[in-house]
Protein backbone atom coordinates (compact mmCIF):
# COMPACT_ATOMS: atom_id res chain seq x y z
CA UNK A 1 0.00 0.00 0.00
CA UNK A 2 0.91 3.59 -0.64
CA UNK A 3 -0.14 6.84 0.78
CA UNK A 4 -0.21 10.28 -1.47
CA UNK A 5 0.36 13.51 0.10
CA UNK A 6 -1.09 16.36 -1.32
CA UNK A 7 -0.29 19.95 -1.57
CA UNK A 8 -2.00 22.65 -3.24
CA UNK A 9 -0.20 25.72 -3.57
CA UNK A 10 -1.60 28.98 -3.55
CA UNK A 11 1.27 30.71 -6.10
CA UNK A 12 3.94 29.08 -8.04
CA UNK A 13 7.40 27.80 -6.01
CA UNK A 14 10.28 27.10 -8.42
CA UNK A 15 12.21 24.88 -6.56
CA UNK A 16 10.55 21.49 -6.19
CA UNK A 17 13.54 19.00 -7.25
CA UNK A 18 15.75 20.65 -4.33
CA UNK A 19 12.94 20.15 -2.43
CA UNK A 20 11.80 16.55 -2.38
CA UNK A 21 15.87 15.30 -3.25
CA UNK A 22 16.70 12.97 -0.80
CA UNK A 23 13.46 12.28 0.96
CA UNK A 24 13.33 9.08 2.84
CA UNK A 25 10.71 6.62 1.76
CA UNK A 26 9.77 8.95 -1.42
CA UNK A 27 9.06 7.26 -4.29
CA UNK A 28 8.14 9.39 -6.85
CA UNK A 29 6.47 13.39 -7.20
CA UNK A 30 3.78 14.19 -9.80
CA UNK A 31 3.51 18.00 -10.79
CA UNK A 32 0.29 19.35 -12.05
CA UNK A 33 0.29 22.44 -13.13
CA UNK A 34 -3.05 24.35 -15.20
CA UNK A 35 -3.75 23.04 -18.18
CA UNK A 36 -6.92 22.86 -20.69
CA UNK A 37 -9.47 20.22 -21.68
CA UNK A 38 -12.73 20.96 -23.40
CA UNK A 39 -15.63 19.02 -20.80
CA UNK A 40 -19.02 19.32 -22.00
CA UNK A 41 -20.74 18.57 -18.71
CA UNK A 42 -18.49 21.14 -16.22
CA UNK A 43 -16.19 23.98 -15.95
CA UNK A 44 -14.53 24.55 -12.39
CA UNK A 45 -12.89 27.67 -13.52
CA UNK A 46 -8.99 28.12 -12.98
CA UNK A 47 -6.95 25.92 -11.18
CA UNK A 48 -4.41 25.97 -8.43
CA UNK A 49 -1.37 27.69 -9.91
CA UNK A 50 0.22 23.97 -8.36
CA UNK A 51 -0.51 21.04 -6.91
CA UNK A 52 2.37 18.34 -5.98
CA UNK A 53 1.59 14.94 -5.44
CA UNK A 54 4.28 13.08 -3.19
CA UNK A 55 4.25 9.08 -2.96
CA UNK A 56 5.36 7.32 -0.33
CA UNK A 57 5.62 3.79 0.40
CA UNK A 58 4.24 4.10 4.06
CA UNK A 59 2.45 6.47 6.58
CA UNK A 60 5.03 7.22 8.88
CA UNK A 61 7.51 8.29 6.67
CA UNK A 62 4.86 10.79 4.94
CA UNK A 63 4.78 12.18 8.22
CA UNK A 64 8.32 12.61 8.83
CA UNK A 65 8.75 14.36 5.65
CA UNK A 66 5.96 16.99 7.08
CA UNK A 67 8.13 17.69 9.79
CA UNK A 68 11.21 17.79 8.27
CA UNK A 69 12.20 18.13 4.68
CA UNK A 70 8.78 19.58 3.63
CA UNK A 71 8.71 22.82 6.35
CA UNK A 72 10.18 25.13 3.57
CA UNK A 73 6.60 25.60 2.41
CA UNK A 74 4.52 25.16 4.81
CA UNK A 75 2.98 28.61 4.55
CA UNK A 76 2.76 28.09 1.29
CA UNK A 77 -0.06 25.28 0.42
CA UNK A 78 -2.79 23.19 1.63
CA UNK A 79 -2.29 19.34 2.50
CA UNK A 80 -4.25 16.23 2.80
CA UNK A 81 -2.20 12.76 3.16
CA UNK A 82 -4.41 9.92 1.79
CA UNK A 83 -4.16 6.28 0.92
CA UNK A 84 -3.84 5.13 -3.04
CA UNK A 85 -6.01 2.95 -4.42
CA UNK A 86 -4.42 2.78 -8.26
CA UNK A 87 -6.64 0.85 -10.71
CA UNK A 88 -5.82 -0.88 -13.91
CA UNK A 89 -6.03 0.39 -17.17
CA UNK A 90 -5.59 -1.15 -20.89
CA UNK A 91 -2.39 0.58 -21.59
CA UNK A 92 -0.70 2.35 -18.77
CA UNK A 93 1.65 4.76 -19.59
CA UNK A 94 3.40 7.91 -17.93
CA UNK A 95 1.13 10.61 -17.28
CA UNK A 96 1.22 13.87 -19.63
CA UNK A 97 -1.76 15.64 -18.79
CA UNK A 98 -4.31 14.64 -15.43
CA UNK A 99 -7.88 15.28 -14.73
CA UNK A 100 -7.75 16.13 -11.18
CA UNK A 101 -10.76 15.83 -8.65
CA UNK A 102 -11.77 16.70 -5.35
CA UNK A 103 -15.09 15.75 -3.18
CA UNK A 104 -14.53 18.61 -0.98
CA UNK A 105 -17.98 17.95 1.17
CA UNK A 106 -19.82 15.26 3.07
CA UNK A 107 -21.67 12.39 2.12
CA UNK A 108 -24.47 11.57 4.30
CA UNK A 109 -23.14 8.01 4.66
CA UNK A 110 -19.20 7.83 3.69
CA UNK A 111 -18.94 4.28 4.22
CA UNK A 112 -22.06 3.33 1.59
CA UNK A 113 -20.93 6.61 -0.87
CA UNK A 114 -17.48 4.78 -0.91
CA UNK A 115 -18.71 1.13 -1.36
CA UNK A 116 -20.77 1.99 -4.32
CA UNK A 117 -18.18 4.22 -5.95
CA UNK A 118 -15.58 1.75 -6.27
CA UNK A 119 -17.38 -1.11 -7.10
CA UNK A 120 -18.99 1.03 -10.12
CA UNK A 121 -16.88 4.41 -11.28
CA UNK A 122 -13.51 3.19 -11.98
CA UNK A 123 -14.42 0.07 -14.04
CA UNK A 124 -16.16 2.74 -16.24
CA UNK A 125 -13.13 5.43 -16.06
CA UNK A 126 -11.16 2.29 -17.22
CA UNK A 127 -12.80 2.83 -20.56
CA UNK A 128 -11.96 5.95 -21.11
CA UNK A 129 -10.27 6.12 -24.65
CA UNK A 130 -6.79 6.76 -23.81
CA UNK A 131 -6.26 6.56 -20.63
CA UNK A 132 -3.36 6.01 -19.19
CA UNK A 133 -3.30 6.31 -14.99
CA UNK A 134 -6.36 5.54 -13.01
CA UNK A 135 -6.61 6.21 -8.99
CA UNK A 136 -8.89 6.95 -5.90
CA UNK A 137 -7.89 8.60 -3.02
CA UNK A 138 -9.53 8.10 0.35
CA UNK A 139 -8.24 9.81 3.59
CA UNK A 140 -6.33 8.82 6.51
CA UNK A 141 -6.05 9.57 10.11
CA UNK A 142 -2.32 11.18 10.23
CA UNK A 143 -0.08 13.58 11.87
CA UNK A 144 1.13 16.70 10.12
CA UNK A 145 2.91 18.92 13.44
CA UNK A 146 1.93 22.16 13.64
CA UNK A 147 1.44 25.33 11.14
CA UNK A 148 0.29 22.98 8.50
CA UNK A 149 -2.97 24.02 6.42
CA UNK A 150 -4.66 20.74 6.13
CA UNK A 151 -7.33 19.88 3.45
CA UNK A 152 -10.36 17.63 4.45
CA UNK A 153 -11.25 15.79 0.85
CA UNK A 154 -13.68 13.20 1.07
CA UNK A 155 -12.25 11.59 -1.63
CA UNK A 156 -10.07 12.70 -4.72
CA UNK A 157 -9.31 10.57 -7.74
CA UNK A 158 -7.37 11.26 -11.01
CA UNK A 159 -8.06 9.89 -14.83
CA UNK A 160 -4.83 10.85 -17.14
CA UNK A 161 -3.41 10.65 -20.60
CA UNK A 162 -1.08 11.80 -22.99
CA UNK A 163 -2.42 15.13 -24.18
CA UNK A 164 -4.58 17.47 -24.05
CA UNK A 165 -6.50 16.52 -26.87
CA UNK A 166 -6.36 12.88 -25.53
CA UNK A 167 -8.35 14.60 -22.55
CA UNK A 168 -10.76 16.52 -24.10
CA UNK A 169 -11.74 13.20 -26.76
CA UNK A 170 -12.35 10.89 -23.55
CA UNK A 171 -14.61 13.76 -21.75
CA UNK A 172 -16.67 13.75 -25.03
CA UNK A 173 -16.88 10.13 -25.09
CA UNK A 174 -19.82 8.07 -25.08
CA UNK A 175 -18.16 6.20 -21.59
CA UNK A 176 -18.14 9.72 -20.30
CA UNK A 177 -22.17 10.04 -20.29
CA UNK A 178 -22.20 6.50 -19.06
CA UNK A 179 -20.33 8.04 -16.61
CA UNK A 180 -22.59 10.95 -15.54
CA UNK A 181 -25.13 8.73 -15.11
CA UNK A 182 -23.57 5.91 -12.85
CA UNK A 183 -22.71 10.23 -10.72
CA UNK A 184 -26.39 10.36 -10.48
CA UNK A 185 -26.99 7.03 -8.72
CA UNK A 186 -24.22 8.26 -5.59
CA UNK A 187 -25.75 8.18 -2.33
CA UNK A 188 -26.64 11.84 -1.51
CA UNK A 189 -23.48 13.90 -1.36
CA UNK A 190 -23.38 17.74 -0.52
CA UNK A 191 -20.81 19.93 -0.99
CA UNK A 192 -18.36 21.04 -3.52
CA UNK A 193 -16.51 18.87 -6.46
CA UNK A 194 -13.31 20.19 -8.49
CA UNK A 195 -12.42 18.95 -11.74
CA UNK A 196 -9.70 20.39 -13.42
CA UNK A 197 -7.27 19.63 -16.21
CA UNK A 198 -3.50 20.22 -15.59
CA UNK A 199 -0.31 19.47 -17.50
CA UNK A 200 1.74 16.62 -15.98
CA UNK A 201 5.09 15.65 -15.00
CA UNK A 202 6.98 12.96 -12.62
CA UNK A 203 9.85 13.15 -10.62
CA UNK A 204 11.43 10.23 -9.90
CA UNK A 205 12.87 9.55 -6.33
CA UNK A 206 16.59 9.65 -6.69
Amino acid sequence: MSFSLFAVFSEIFDGIPPLVSGIRGLEKVHVYTPGRAHDPYLNDGAAPPLVLQLYFDSLPLLEAACDGALQPVRDLCQVQAMKVLPFVVPQPAMPLCTYLVAYEGKAEDEEAWHAYYLANHPPLMARLPGIRELEVYLPVEWRSGPGWRRASCMQRNKVSFDSTEALTAALNSPVRKEMRADYAKLPAFSGHVTHYPMATSVLSSP
